[in-house]
Formats: C-alpha cells, structure tokens, sequence
C-alpha cells in the first residue's frame, strides 16, 4: 500500500504559490465525521504515488505525529497550459465501509480484426463505477481485445473477470468495446457528395451537363 508523507499547512490563500514554488503541493483532507485538514505534500513524492495508485487505490497518509490515515485520491487541480498539479483532495475512508468509484479501463494488445479485414476498433466505455469496500477496490480494469477477430464481435460487462466482491452499477449486455466495418463510414461519405451536386445542379442560373449556356440577346443597334 503507497504511503504518503505530510505536513499540517498554515499557509492559506494566494501565499500557498509560495509553497508550489519550493516543490510542494497545498492539499485538503476531508471525509465523514472529520475535521477538515489544510495539508501540504511533496510533489514529487505525490506524483510517484498517483503513478502507481491513481485515484482507486487506498493511499495512506502518514502525519508528523506518526498518524496513519487511509485516504484516496478524490480530486487533482492541474494548471491548464503547463498540466503541473495545482491543488489535491484526499478523502479519508473507512476501511470496513463500502464506497463507490469510478475505476478507469486499460485496454491490452490489439484488436485482429483491424489487421484481417480492416476495421475501426470503437470504445464505448473508459472507465466504470464500481462498489466495494476499499481494500477490494481494482486499481484499474484490464480488457485483452485479442478476442475481437472478427467484425461485429465485441466486449461487454459480462466478459469481464472481477471478483465476487465488486459491483458493477452497469447491465451485463453494456459493450464496452467492438469492431465494426470501415465501409460503414466511406458509404457515408460517399452519399453526401451526390447530394452537394444535386443541389448545385438546381440552383437557378445554372447550366447542367446536358445544356448548353444561354447567351444574352444582343440590343437592336439604334
């Protein structure tokens, strides 16, 4: 289980780009029936540890005074020009109650039928919502398209191997991956050009293929 190291933060408001200067993120701790905790945290200890446990996995917090908090990542503030990590929500859990998360999709390989008969690999789905008690939670959901070899086969809920003690708030029919044909979307293209001639075609003025232009009469010479 990643552990964590922090600090209590005293430093509030505009002053905490002080601290993300000096390589450190200002942080939140929240949960039921706690007193919220201004925190701060090393970045590069953070992202070392959102790299191995992302946002599904128990992460414990270890305080000055030798505390362990089991918390999870619940929400990440990036700055939108420079992706660098602004801001990080802990919530602290208990371990013997369940919690819902959205856990995200890995997908493994590559699909056959792309190579064999040329066709378009479609993900309906890139994460899933979950329930389970923490230490049960996946840190992320592996699906091996290497079954999708032929067109029109896809993978759904269902197919996925999860243990007795995870639920999924999905049907078991939800596809979560398919194949389908490439002409599909060429037909597409090719019935909107007809149409754009068509229209052309109609519009006043316009000589078609089998009409020569209409030259104007020339004026009687006064």
């Amino acid at each position: 289980m990643a552990e964590l190291k922090v600090q209590i933060r005293n430093i509030l408001g505009k002053k905490v780009q002080t601290l993300r200067e000096e390589g450190f993120i200002p942080a939140e701790l929240y949960g039921r029936e706690i007193k919220n905790l201004h925190l701060t945290i090393s970045a590069k200890e953070f992202q070392k540890v959102f790299k191995e446990a992302g946002e599904s996995t128990i992460v414990n917090l270890k305080t000055e005074d030798n505390q362990t908090l089991p918390v999870m990542i619940h929400e990440i503030e990036t700055d939108p020009l420079s992706d660098k990590i602004l801001h990080v929500d802990f919530y602290q859990i208990k371990l013997t109650e369940k919690i819902r998360v959205h856990i995200p999709i890995e997908f493994l390989g590559e699909a056959p039928a792309i190579k064999a008969f040329g066709g378009i690999l479609i993900k309906t789905l890139q994460e899933i919502e979950v329930e389970a008690l923490p230490q049960d939670l996946p840190h992320r959901i592996q699906i091996d398209l290497v079954s999708l070899d032929e067109i029109g086969k896809n993978i759904s809920v269902e197919n996925l191997k999860l243990s007795d003690k995870v639920k999924i708030f999905l049907t078991p029919e939800t596809i979560i991956a398919t194949v389908v044909e490439a002409k599909v979307e060429e037909v597409a293209v090719e019935e909107a050009v007809p149409a754009e001639e068509a229209a052309t075609a109609e519009t006043p003025g316009t000589p078609t293929k089998n009409e020569a232009p209409v030259t104007p009469k020339e004026s009687p010479k006064k």
